[in-house]
């Protein structure tokens, strides 16, 4: 049946890879809710901007009078809630926008998600659901073994975070205390197109093409769970329209790295695919630069995804190969779309000293 679907934050980078799979893969309707920030960018939704089945309101979730006004205008079926501040860098200089955004925002959401709620019939309220989309990070550093799961207790590390685990622990208390519906998911990273040029995938690739540094944490043997975004995109939905209520699912790509072996794979491929490479390179791998490690960086994060895998028949189409070779090509052919978001605000330097 046909569900009407309040995504926040789908001008994002994973929320409108969920915005395109709604509108493309399914029937439904999106109402697309974004502030509109330096990395939520109407770029990323051109494709599907005119569906009838698609609504964009500009909003701030901390507004609580929008957030009301919006949900009585189109009555969803289920929240998806996406919109975060999400760099760790970004945090560490500025962790108040973080706290404001992720902690005050949800509890603005959820609250305004309760009172929807209890106006609902017995047949809506049945069929409504609040997922929360939220991150492994704040399980901490997990060491040289073992996997999250998700009864591995939280110990974020960042104030990006810690953020994050305060909201995950509103949810929780929402369903526990006031019985509003909710699922809840963490993912690993998530790496592919309409990527903000921050993160660390779309930077190297970039940063090559240009012929500048490519940046290395440390000495780049952090490891990291890789996903791919349209993957996570049918994750989601896979959770919000089946998931078990009150439950948690980690979403993960099977594709553990360390950083350093995904910019070399990401140098061995545009060694490939670039025959005319900047002036004086004949391998972009001579440009990776080592530089001062991050205050507080986890080493390693690794995904167990065997709940979602085995409860919703969930699981990644891509490896980290097929993946990072779809992102860099996209890349390539979409140089204009990262031009137009690096808006003056953020041009590609370190953040997060």
């Amino acid at each position: 049946m046909k569900k009407t679907i309040f995504i926040t934050g789908g001008a994002g980078f994973i929320g409108s890879a969920l915005v395109r799979y709604l509108i493309n893969e399914t029937d439904n309707i999106v109402v697309n809710f974004d502030k509109l920030t330096y990395a939520g960018n109407l770029e990323s939704l051109k494709a599907i901007e005119d569906n009838e089945r698609y609504h964009f309101v500009l909003g701030d979730i901390c507004d609580q009078a929008k957030v009301a006004s919006t949900l009585a205008k189109y009555k969803p079926d289920y929240i998806m809630h996406l919109a975060a501040e999400s760099h760790v860098d970004r945090s560490i200089d500025g962790p108040g926008e973080f706290i404001q955004t992720n902690v005050v925002g949800t509890y603005v959401l959820l609250d305004e998600a309760r009172r929807y709620y209890t106006s609902l019939t017995e047949e809506q309220s049945t069929a409504f659901r609040f997922h929360h989309i939220s991150t492994d990070e704040v399980y901490g550093d997990l060491g040289e073994t073992g996997l999250f799961t998700e009864d591995t207790s939280y110990d974020p590390s960042s104030p990006y975070s810690a953020s994050k685990a305060a909201s995950d622990h509103l949810v929780r208390a929402w369903f526990r205390t006031f019985n509003l519906p909710v699922v809840l998911t963490n993912c690993s990273n998530n790496y592919g197109s309409y990527h903000f040029p921050e993160k660390l995938i779309p930077l190297i690739i970039l940063n090559a093409l240009d012929g500048k540094a490519l940046p290395i944490y440390g000495d780049g043997k952090q490891v990291r769970d890789w996903l791919y975004v349209d993957d996570h995109a049918r994750a989601l939905y896979k959770v919000v329209s089946e998931g078990t209520l009150g439950e948690t699912y980690n979403i993960g790509g099977f594709n553990e790295k360390q950083n350093i072996e995904v910019v070399n794979t990401i140098c061995e491929h545009l060694n490939q695919l670039i025959s005319d490479k900047p002036k004086g390179i004949t391998n972009f791998s001579d440009l990776i630069t080592y530089v001062t490690d991050r205050p507080g960086h986890d080493v390693r994060y690794a995904i167990d995804a065997n709940k979602i895998n085995k409860e919703l028949g969930w699981y990644p189409q891509e490896t980290f190969d097929s993946g990072i070779r779809k992102t860099i090509e996209w890349y390539l052919a979409n140089l204009d779309w990262c031009k137009q978001v690096q808006d003056g605000s953020y041009q590609r330097e370190r953040l997060g000293k």
